[in-house]
């Protein structure tokens, strides 16, 4: 019997239980946060479609999907050129319900696509966002998405989309969590009563943050700058934090070319302010897994002459860093590229405060980043865990006794946070787990938890851990 080319292989129905058998990826990178300025959302405020949707637009949205979900691709990178506004809220958007999605699709396949015919799949991905979550009537969205075959050089499945699509029911199913079950599993058993909230927070558009350089304008100045751009905003936190009431492209923000301003989650700037709070001129500070930089440029733009290093085991990220400084106006700090679990790039002088912003999930940041939620496994968040502790082990040595280390990540999961500073505690006798206290979230046993149910922040962790001299 003949074999069929990989090519010919059917696409399985893909349950909320796992990935097409040619989709499945286990080298998915880490998740590491967005360049200041780049993208990170969905930039529409809702549901109305503000312009004409072309067939070109969905075309390429479900080529961007079947990037993401036939290779594994980043969101973020697939997605870094795209300046279509309508093609990024299809292209979010079917990431952000892709469960309910794929599942009132394929139940309405006779039979399953070939593994080469997953941008169809993924056009009728497309065609089914437009139905339930947008106000484009539902004419239009089925004839301009069963048009689209053309763009994607298949117009044998006009018929197939068609048929499908009208089959589709036009709302939502109310009860859809829009998680894999793995992942809903920790959630729940994590968080218990709190749980629900923190699915549904997972499935709304992310808040945009900014930070005010203050270095080259004050924070008052920058808002009286906002209010005559006819930008609505409020305070956050810190005084240099402002949350916009609607996020829109970092570009069109007063003074962002000249480094008046970077964007950066409200929370993750608590993470900077902690630290400002705790150092004085003069200390020796090491940003380890450093880029893209935003909580080394907001130490930069607290008024404390610091020694500041920038260590991250990626050249390419260390340009981005420091292509950032050059907009923010910042110098005076050094850049290495080195493996942060080896010492070959340190000079043997420890340092006074060490922050630890390790690789972790992204489970805390599934609203700017719904592409997790598809592609991440729970295999990559045991290898996460490890390469945590790994880092944590390695890093103590380099931290002055009677100093600090910092521990945070942008998960909510207990395993990559309570759990790893708890394995490290217990291996390490001159470390001590320091109580954390910010103006939002609650306390863990060893740190302090930040989630996306409050609805200015992602979800963090921060753990302080003092050195014994």
């Amino acid at each position: 019997m003949r074999h069929r080319h990989a090519q010919d292989q059917a696409i399985a129905p893909r349950s909320r239980q796992g990935h097409h058998p040619r989709c499945r990826r286990s080298h998915q990178r880490l998740r590491r946060p967005v360049p200041d300025g780049q993208p990170i959302q969905t930039p529409l405020d809702g549901l109305t479609v503000r312009g004409h949707l072309s067939q070109s637009d969905r075309a390429r949205a479900a080529r961007h999907l079947a990037r993401i979900i036939g290779r594994g691709d980043s969101l973020d990178h697939v997605v870094r050129r795209e300046t279509n506004p309508l093609c990024l809220e299809m292209t979010y958007g079917c990431l952000r319900h892709y469960f309910s999605l794929a599942e009132a699709v394929e139940g309405r396949l006779a039979r399953p696509l070939r593994a080469k015919d997953l941008d169809v799949l993924c056009l009728l991905l497309v065609g089914a966002y437009q139905l339930q979550r947008m106000r484009v009537p539902g004419h239009a969205a089925i004839n301009e998405t069963v048009s689209a075959v053309r763009a994607l050089g298949k117009p044998w499945a006009a018929a197939l989309v068609n048929a499908v699509l009208r089959k589709l029911p036009t709302r939502p199913a109310d009860d859809a969590s829009e998680h894999p079950p793995w992942l809903q599993g920790k959630i729940e058993a994590l968080y218990g009563d709190q749980a629900p909230a923190l699915l549904r927070a997972n499935n709304q558009r992310a808040p945009m943050g900014l930070r005010v350089n203050c270095r080259k304008i004050e924070p008052a100045a920058y808002r009286a700058l906002l209010n005559d751009a006819g930008i609505a905003f409020d305070d956050a936190w810190l005084t240099e934090s402002i949350l916009l009431r609607k996020p829109q492209p970092s570009a069109t923000l007063p003074g962002f070319r000249d480094g008046l301003v970077a964007v950066q989650d409200v929370g993750a700037q608590l993470v900077g302010g902690f630290m400002r709070e705790r150092l004085r001129g003069g200390c020796r500070v090491l940003d380890a897994c450093a880029a893209p930089g935003g909580k080394l440029f907001h130490l930069l733009e607290s008024g404390l002459e610091l020694d500041l290093t920038a260590l991250d085991n990626a050249p390419a990220r260390l340009q981005t860093l420091t292509e950032m400084a050059k907009r923010l106006g910042h110098e005076g700090f050094a850049t290495t590229a080195a493996d942060a679990c080896g010492l070959d790039w340190w000079d043997g002088e420890p340092f006074d405060c060490v922050l630890v912003d390790a690789p972790c999930s992204g489970s805390g940041t599934l609203r700017r980043h719904p592409d997790i939620k598809v592609n991440r496994t729970p295999k990559q968040v045991r290898q996460a865990s490890q390469l945590q502790g790994a880092l944590l082990r390695n890093l103590w040595r380099t931290v002055r006794p009677g100093c600090t280390l910092l521990y945070c990540t942008c998960s909510i999961l207990a395993e990559e946070n309570d759990q790893v500073v708890e394995s490290f505690l217990e291996a390490q006798a001159d470390a001590r787990a320091v109580g954390v206290e910010l103006p939002t979230g609650t306390a863990t046993r060893h740190g302090w938890q930040m989630l996306p149910t409050e609805p200015a922040t992602d979800g963090f962790y921060l753990a302080r851990i003092d050195r014994q001299p």
